[in-house]
């Protein structure tokens, strides 16, 4: 495990791997490292690999009594500076993709790419908003396992339901109405993630991984997206939760070898297991 600090708190990230570029495994609101424990093996076998504690999540402290989306965007520039990475991938997952995309508009072409998993890139539904500012309110608690049982609504495997119940479940009031805070912010000023990708310039390679929903016009709306902007990708993975990195690790870093590959011409040799 190494550390950094920033503004005082000590950040904490593992560090494993070789190989360019870099992968920066990024974590979203209310959620610890852990939730990449079975991605990052298979990813580490052929790139270099970051995992990071958000502030004030997992091993990482908190700088101070509040903190905001600029905070946690100094935070991952701060560990990409300690490692001493010259070219980081953001994998960033659902709403820490606002971090990568910051990422990108800050250090241009140090972040060669993009690997967004599992976030509601598309203009957000009224039910979303309506929770995000629930989240915010005296109704947290209430709003907050509403989501769960949504997540959890269909799914079977002990790791997704372990890690929605214990690992998201162990954070308080505090955090979960300032990422309810932070989300509505950003979702206010682009409208919808694919909107804020397509005013980057030059754009950026940039591939989302996902499960749900179901809905074909989901995918349709992405699709449709695509072909007016070669620079995105769009892939639906056959996992039950909103958590396929937990579901199918092995075919999700297996994609962004081959992503990593066509775009940037990585060149990734064939996975093997993961040491045990």
């Amino acid at each position: 495990m190494a550390e950094t600090r920033v503004g005082g708190a000590r950040i904490r990230y593992d560090d494993v791997g070789q190989g360019e570029p870099t992968l920066l495994f990024i974590p979203g609101w209310c959620t610890s490292r852990e939730v990449f424990r079975k991605l990052v093996p298979w990813c580490s076998m052929l790139h270099r690999a970051l995992v990071v504690d958000l502030p004030g999540h997992g091993e990482s402290q908190q700088p101070g009594p509040d903190f905001d989306n600029t905070a946690v965007v100094d935070t991952l520039r701060a560990v990409i500076d300690a490692s001493g990475a010259r070219q980081v991938v953001p994998v960033a997952l659902s709403h820490g993709g606002w971090w990568a995309l910051e990422l990108r508009r800050q250090l241009g072409s140090r972040i060669p790419a993009l690997v967004l998993l599992d976030w509601l890139v598309l203009e957000p539904p009224p039910p979303f908003l309506q929770a995000v500012q629930a989240l915010q309110s005296s109704q947290w608690r209430q709003a907050r396992d509403g989501l769960f049982s949504l997540w959890l609504q269909g799914v079977s495997s002990p790791d997704v339901v372990r890690f929605v119940r214990d690992d998201m479940g162990s954070f308080g009031e505090d955090m979960w109405k300032r990422g309810g805070r932070e989300i509505e912010k950003v979702y206010s000023r682009y409208g919808s993630p694919l909107e804020a990708l397509a005013t980057l310039s030059p754009p950026v390679p940039t591939l989302h991984l996902y499960a749900q929903p179901e809905d074909k016009a989901w995918l349709e709306a992405q699709g449709s997206f695509a072909s007016s902007h070669p620079w995105f990708q769009v892939q639906k993975l056959p996992a039950r939760s909103h958590f396929p990195l937990l579901e199918l690790p092995e075919d999700m870093a297996a994609r962004i070898g081959r992503f990593l590959d066509s775009t940037l011409g990585t060149h990734p040799a064939r996975l093997a297991p993961p040491p045990t």
